[in-house]
């Protein structure tokens, strides 16, 4: 009787079905974000043979073959940035060359022979750069893109800077340009069904995944340590060495792994946003994306520059941290950047195009091998 005279206190958090569990007296156990030296050190790797391509194109670009006076270095680079480049000069006979009075860099005969070759391998790039041009028009909800964001993006696409001039004109059945709302606009001509197939589902077909059906083998299996499932909606994960998933989230990711969606290349218009496999196709357009760059990354800023376009999650940072298994953010160098993991094996790229192939022979004249180089502001032209 007297338990049902007192009233029970309700508190605010409750009302909400918050609930408080006590620490006796501990902080509670902060979460952390996972890093991958490997991974890290791709963008550290980038550095000094971005700058070595820097120079390369800046000598090659003087009048009549001339050398570039050491003089005229600070108004092509900047005060500070002089003396690095002053070092690297230094550092590297094999490819750079001190001479004459007053005192002037040019290449090696061995680094100009082979920064002819930059032409060949740009020439072999081109089909490539169309198809995956048409491609990142097709992600978008109008198949269409502002210039500006094409040009921000260009670099890691491998195009050249002038591309609005000597690519866009060639291929006129596949693009135009437009203005749309007081902003010039690249637009795709022609829709090929073709080409609506994503890296993910290009390598579960050779594979022979594909062949499977979503849910065709409905045997007890083990639970995989790793998340990774055999099955035609799955992605491939990597988890970090520190990565400790208990089994409750091993269960849920493996139904997330089963669970249907969408292409991609379908309008995101015509999907719930808050559908759980709306939710999962969005992961899709961002691996897609990131696959569609030669290194397989981009910044943090050319990502958000997709957001209207391509419908992308209102959250993105937390999308990509939640799913850390297949992407991974760095902010070593000079920008926060998103890597896509299945494309590394530690700090090596795995598939190389024939720009970045070029890049890794030329920079083999410095005794550096394996190197990945792409640059949001420029690629060096070395010719």
């Amino acid at each position: 009787m007297l338990r049902r005279a007192i009233p029970f206190c309700v508190s605010r958090n409750a009302r909400f079905g918050v609930r408080h569990k006590s620490s006796g007296g501990r902080r509670p156990k902060k979460k952390t974000y996972h890093r991958v030296a490997e991974l890290d050190r791709v963008m550290e790797l980038r550095k000094k043979p971005l700058m070595i391509l820097q120079l390369t194109s800046l000598i090659l670009s003087q009048p009549h073959h001339s050398p570039l006076f050491l003089r005229d270095l600070e108004k092509n680079v900047g005060f500070v940035r002089k003396w690095a480049f002053m070092a690297l000069i230094d550092k590297h006979p094999s490819v750079f060359r001190v001479a004459g009075a007053p005192p002037s860099v040019s290449l090696t005969g061995r680094a100009r022979n082979l920064a002819q070759e930059e032409a060949h391998a740009r020439a072999s790039m081109e089909p490539l750069l169309v198809t995956n041009l048409r491609k990142l028009l097709m992600l978008c909800v109008d198949c269409k893109l502002p210039l500006q964001t094409v040009e921000l993006v260009g670099p890691q696409l491998g195009l050249p800077s002038d591309f609005k001039d000597c690519l866009v004109p060639k291929y006129p059945q596949f693009f135009t340009v437009r203005r749309f709302r007081g902003r010039d606009c690249l637009l795709l001509e022609d829709w090929d069904s073709t080409l609506a197939v994503t890296a993910r589902e290009t390598r579960l077909a050779q594979e022979g995944v594909l062949d499977l059906k979503a849910n065709g083998d409905r045997r007890k299996v083990k639970i995989s340590r790793d998340g990774n499932y055999l099955g035609p909606f799955a992605f491939k994960m990597n988890f970090p060495a520190g990565f400790r998933p208990n089994v409750g989230y091993l269960e849920q990711l493996e139904r997330w792994q089963k669970l249907e969606f969408p292409s991609p290349y379908l309008n995101a218009r015509r999907f719930d946003a808050a559908d759980p496999k709306a939710r999962k196709r969005s992961v899709a357009v961002l691996h897609e994306l990131l696959s569609l760059t030669m290194e397989k990354r981009m910044t943090s800023a050319q990502l958000e520059a997709f957001h209207s376009e391509c419908l992308l999650p209102s959250q993105l940072l937390l999308c990509l941290i939640k799913h850390q298994g297949i992407f991974y953010l760095t902010n070593k160098g000079e920008r926060s950047t998103v890597l896509l993991k299945d494309a590394y094996i530690g700090s090596n790229l795995i598939d190389k195009c024939p720009l970045l192939q070029f890049y890794d022979k030329f920079m083999a004249l410095c005794g550096r091998g394996n190197i990945d180089l792409c640059d949001k502001n420029s690629i060096p032209t070395v010719i």
